[in-house]
C-alpha cells in the first residue's frame, strides 16, 4: 500500500518557498522517491520540498523529518521547511521549544514573535570532503569552477560550503543579470559536485544586507531556499564581506541570518499555511511503494 495514497496533507510556504507537509506520526510508512515524485506531478500539490513527520527515533526530540525534493529525492536539510514543520507542532504543543531530527542531524526550532519562527541549522561545514567535493581544494572560499569561455567566464570562483546541503554561491554585482534557469542546471550536476548541489547568485549590498536567488537541487528556481541564505550569509562572512548577523533577501522576502560565535548560524522568518486537502490514490497507480 502507498503511504502517501488518500493521505493527508497541509500546503504551506517560507517566503514563496512551496512546502507540503505531510503527518506520518499515526501511520508511519516509509515514502518512496517513486511517490514523492508522483505527489509532486500532475494532480498532485505542486511543492518544493515535500517535509514528511514521522514519530521521534531519538530521546528528547519531538520527531524524525524525511525531506524530499519535488523530483522525488532526499535532502538533508530545508529551513523554510522546518519552520513550517514547527508552526505545525507548537500549535499542538504548549513548548517553547522544538528539536527534530534529520538527515542533516538535530535542528532546534522556537518562536521568534510577530509570527516568526528561527531554526538552529546547526554549524557549517567548510572541508572539501564534507561539502562535498570531487577534489580536494585547501580553501573553500573560492574554488576553481567556471562556466562559460576560458578568458572571458560568465560565472567563476564560487564559495563552497555545506549547510545541511551542498551550495556553490557565486559573488555578483546584480543577481537577476543571469539565466539561472539554464546556468542552474548544469552546475548542479557538475562532476565536482558529486552528491548534485545547490547554486546561488550572491551580490552584497552592504555589510548587513546580501541579496540571492538560487537554484535548488532537486527542485529548480525556487522563491526561497532558507539553507542557502545561510550558505551566503556564511561565506560572506568568512570572505570579510558582511558581517555575521545580515539580512538575505530571496525573490520571496527576507530572512534573517545570523552565524553564532558557537558557530551555529540561525535562520528567522515567517511561515503561510495556504490550504490543506488529500492525496487521489490515482496519482500512485503503478507506482512503486517504498519497503520498511
Amino acid at each position: 500500500m502507498n503511504a502517501l495514497a488518500g493521505h493527508a496533507f497541509t500546503k504551506m510556504n517560507g517566503l514563496g518557498n512551496e512546502i507540503v507537509v505531510v503527518d506520518m506520526r499515526a501511520d508511519p510508512k516509509p515514502i518512496s522517491t517513486d511517490e514523492a515524485r508522483a505527489a509532486a506531478g500532475p494532480g498532485g500539490a505542486s511543492f518544493d520540498q515535500m517535509m514528511a513527520l514521522y514519530p521521534p527515533r531519538s530521546a528528547g526530540t519531538d520527531g524524525y523529518v524525511r525531506i524530499f525534493n519535488s523530483d522525488g529525492s532526499e535532502s538533508g536539510a530545508c529551513g523554510n521547511g522546518m519552520r513550517c514543520i514547527a508552526s505545525l507542532v507548537f500549535a499542538e504543543s504548549a513548548k517553547d521549544a522544538l528539536t527534530f531530527e534529520t538527515a542533516a542531524g538535530l535542528l532546534r526550532c522556537w518562536k521568534a514573535g510577530d509570527g516568526l519562527f528561527t531554526v538552529d541549522m546547526g554549524k557549517p561545514r567548510f572541508r572539501w570532503n564534507e561539502i562535498p567535493l570531487s577534489e580536494e581544494f585547501r580553501d573553500t572560499r573560492a574554488i576553481e569552477l567556471q562556466i562559460g569561455p576560458i578568458d572571458a567566464p560568465i560565472l567563476h570562483s564560487p564559495s563552497a560550503v555545506n549547510t545541511g546541503n551542498p551550495h556553490a554561491v557565486f559573488w555578483v554585482e546584480d543577481v537577476s543579470a543571469f539565466d539561472l534557469g539554464k546556468i542552474g542546471p548544469l552546475l548542479e550536476h557538475h562532476p565536482i559536485f558529486p552528491e548534485r548541489a545547490n547554486i546561488t547568485l550572491a551580490a552584497i549590498r552592504a555589510r548587513d544586507h546580501i541579496v540571492i536567488r538560487t537554484w535548488e537541487r532537486g527542485a529548480g528556481l525556487t522563491r526561497a531556499c532558507g539553507s542557502a541564505a545561510c550558505a551566503a550569509a556564511v561565506a560572506a562572512a568568512r570572505l570579510k564581506r558582511a558581517d555575521r548577523t545580515v539580512r538575505v533577501t530571496l525573490p520571496g522576502g527576507d530572512l534573517m541570518i545570523a552565524w553564532r560565535d558557537d558557530d551555529h548560524v540561525l535562520m528567522t522568518g515567517p511561515v503561510e499555511r495556504e490550504f490543506e486537502g488529500r492525496f487521489d490514490p490515482a496519482l500512485f497507480a503503478g507506482v512503486e511503494a517504498a519497503r520498511a
